[in-house]
């Protein structure tokens, strides 16, 4: 696992023909350069009526169908009024003169701007009651299936919610990247009314050992990335069996196997002098020094620790769980910085629909033109930038009205905010985990539901109900070719 974990990233994965759709990526984008060889003076100064228009259609969640192309885009008022619809999105909280997003490293962005909250402990109760208000508005939203996603975005993680029926799932779901082993120790206590043994297994969640199965008291997760890789490993190791450790350099043991809930605990004892019996056997047991306990202790906590900040501690909440996972991060403290630029400020919230307390926002876009240099001579080039955090939904909602107006070419570089590629880890767990040992998956059951009420477009829903399907990269090169896309993770 310490190999993988800082080998190079795995090469640009594109797609072996072009496709009539492109893989739903579940990251958050900051900046997108489009660039064609048709002009995008269409999108510049929009009319009041338009723009009014656009904002309209947003609110009452109108369906806008363009035609395959359109010969004159400045023309189109259809076009320039679903172009503003498509840039709309909803904050929490409201703050004009701070950049609230990305919130992790965001210290020296905020450094000297005003915070009358940091020393005023009334003023930041106020804007936390607020802020769980909004919060708890936006989960019922999801559970209803007015909402499709949201996104809760703090200086140490962010965490992804998805309403049923979302990314191959029935149930609802929430993701958190990244994490740490404190983090995924407090959601495995959650709600227990006193801590587990120190040597028992559920002492230790957070692992690959704890599995997504796990009967004990609290909210239940899986690390999906961990258990894929895994998967990997023990497909290469020993094959079926109990779990299994992949030696390191060093002879430490590195990676865990999940151990699933019919598989013997394993306990301290075992540690300390099972493993060290056939010292007795040989009767040099006085002359071999044993690990002590805190070594032992150490070793297996190492486990954990190497997990933290990486894509790979990617935490998967399902179900009713995700319920259980809302009032957990409505009192986690560690979601507020207690220090800094941005102590005392509650997360932002990132909504593609309206929620109660939530401030209707817009993406900024502004075009551009030049000249680049191309075999014979020199070619107009135009481009169109969008900065701001672009939600998932708002990546396909601009494919969607610029296929159209740049006759069905352009080229799109996609910036992601790194942390939140993780989200697009898959839902299910491993085939390979699920061997004929494994419990029965207990998981609530509810029928694929439909989701025509929760304001997008039928075929960006559509591409969102797909499975995720990019590991924990995320696109990078968008392009399309006679209506046709190809892209690059």
């Amino acid at each position: 696992l310490c190999q993988d974990l800082h080998s190079p990233p795995a090469a640009p994965r594109v797609p072996p023909s072009p496709r009539q759709e492109f893989p739903a990526d579940w990251s958050i984008k900051t900046r997108i350069l489009f660039m064609s060889s048709q002009p995008f003076t269409w999108a510049e100064h929009l009319k009041a009526q338009e723009e009014a228009q656009g904002f309209a259609q947003h609110c009452r969640a109108a369906e806008t169908t363009l035609p395959q192309s359109v010969q004159e885009p400045r023309l189109s008022r259809e076009l320039r009024c679903a172009f503003q619809q498509s840039l709309v999105y909803w904050l929490h909280p409201s703050l004009p003169w701070l950049p609230l997003f990305p919130r992790m490293g965001a210290d020296r962005s905020m450094a000297g701007k005003a915070c009358p909250w940091a020393q005023d402990e009334a003023l930041q109760h106020v804007l936390m009651s607020d802020w769980s208000v909004s919060f708890t508005s936006l989960y019922n939203l999801l559970r209803a299936g007015l909402c499709p996603y949201f996104y809760v975005c703090s200086p140490q993680l962010s965490v992804l919610f998805r309403a049923a029926g979302l990314a191959g799932s029935a149930v609802p779901t929430a993701a958190l990247a990244p994490t740490t082993r404190g983090l995924r120790r407090a959601m495995s206590s959650e709600g227990k009314a006193a801590p587990a043994p120190p040597g028992s297994a559920r002492a230790r969640p957070g692992t690959a050992a704890h599995c997504r199965l796990c009967s004990a008291p609290g909210i239940e997760f899986s690390l999906p990335l961990l258990e894929e890789r895994a998967a990997r490993k023990r497909e290469s190791a020993e094959g079926p069996g109990g779990g299994s450790s992949v030696e390191g350099a060093e002879g430490t043991a590195l990676l865990t196997v999940p151990v699933f809930a019919s598989d013997p605990a394993p306990s301290d004892d075992d540690d300390d002098d099972g493993n060290f019996s056939w010292l007795e056997e040989m009767g040099v047991q006085d002359e071999v020094k044993k690990p002590d306990t805190i070594s032992i202790q150490l070793r297996k906590e190492r486990q954990e620790v190497q997990l933290d900040h990486r894509a790979e501690s990617l935490v998967l909440v399902r179900g009713s769980h995700t319920f259980r996972l809302l009032n957990f991060l409505l009192s986690c403290r560690s979601l507020v910085a207690a220090a800094g630029p941005q102590a005392g400020l509650p997360p932002t919230l990132l909504a593609p629909v309206a929620f109660r307390g939530g401030t209707m926002q817009t993406l900024k876009a502004r075009s551009s033109s030049g000249r680049a240099r191309v075999q014979g001579g020199f070619e107009d080039v135009f481009s169109l930038e969008v900065l701001g955090p672009v939600l998932p939904h708002a990546v396909h909602a601009l494919a969607l009205v610029l296929g159209p107006a740049q006759r069905g070419a352009f080229r799109a570089l996609l910036s992601p905010h790194e942390p939140s590629a993780a989200f697009n880890a898959p839902l299910e767990p491993p085939q390979a985990l699920l061997t004929e040992r494994s419990p029965p998956v207990s998981l609530p059951q509810e029928p694929d539901p439909d989701l025509p009420a929760c304001g997008l477009h039928p075929k960006t829903l559509e591409q969102l109900r797909q499975c995720p399907t990019l590991g924990k990269s995320s696109i990078r090169l968008l392009e399309m070719k006679d209506y046709a896309y190809t892209w690059k993770a």
